[in-house]
């Protein structure tokens, strides 16, 4: 089976969730000449951070993007913890005049896990993504991200078990040195450190035959 890759967009609740989940995958897909779109939805904005705060990680975003070679991204900018205090259809008008505007063959959504905002994100990007008409995103991937997705409780709610992965062992540095870029989100916070990060990756090698690896559940693909 060969799944090819041209056209990518990731639909981000927080910005840094990208780069955990995925930072080796968008590195190389963009190394292999794909396009790679992201839309960030939430931000550390008002009422439970500082307008500031917003402005520090949209910088740190910004230049993890740049390091990994993305050039098209977008901000909504809801409150994060906010999103689900939304009405459903604003939230799926959002993403999804984000893939009408990017067409994206492929879109990488996050896993509904234990933070609100990845839930209501999964649940919007999969209607926006729906087998509709002519063009859809014929593939859909959910990508874990550290400190939320392991935190599900095994055998009461959905856990993640990727039957789906990447080798990024050519690109695990780039991930590493993308996700330093945002010190604000990192620093002092082990579950999402570094270390985590790229031990995460060395597991989803080891269970692939390469060194390093980012693990995926199939929504969809449609060959």
């Amino acid at each position: 089976m060969n799944i090819e890759f041209s056209n990518i967009a990731v639909i981000a609740p927080h910005p840094d969730d990208e780069t955990i989940a995925m930072g080796g995958t968008i590195s190389r897909l963009i190394s292999e000449g794909c396009k790679v779109s992201i839309l960030v939805v939430s931000g550390h904005l008002p009422p439970l951070y500082p307008k500031e705060s917003f402005e520090v990680t949209k910088k740190e975003a910004e230049a993890a993007f740049k390091l990994m070679g993305v050039s098209n991204y977008e901000f909504a900018k809801i409150p994060a913890t906010f999103i689900n205090q939304k009405p459903i259809a604003e939230i799926n008008n959002i993403i999804n005049t984000f893939l009408k505007k990017c067409e994206p063959d492929t879109v990488f959504i996050p896993f509904p896990d234990r933070h609100i905002d990845h839930r209501v994100i999964f649940d919007a990007s999969v209607v926006a993504s729906r087998p509709i008409g002519d063009k859809f995103p014929k593939k859909v991937l959910c990508y874990e991200t550290l400190s939320e997705t392991h935190w599900n409780v095994p055998g009461i709610e959905s856990v993640f078990n990727p039957e789906f992965y990447i080798d990024i062992s050519d690109f695990i540095e780039v991930k590493l040195d993308a996700l330093s870029l945002y010190n604000s989100q990192v620093k002092g916070n082990y579950s999402r450190s570094l270390d985590a990060c790229k031990a995460l990756a060395l597991f989803r090698g080891s269970q692939n035959g390469c060194k390093y690896a980012e693990g995926f559940k199939i929504v969809r693909i449609v060959l």
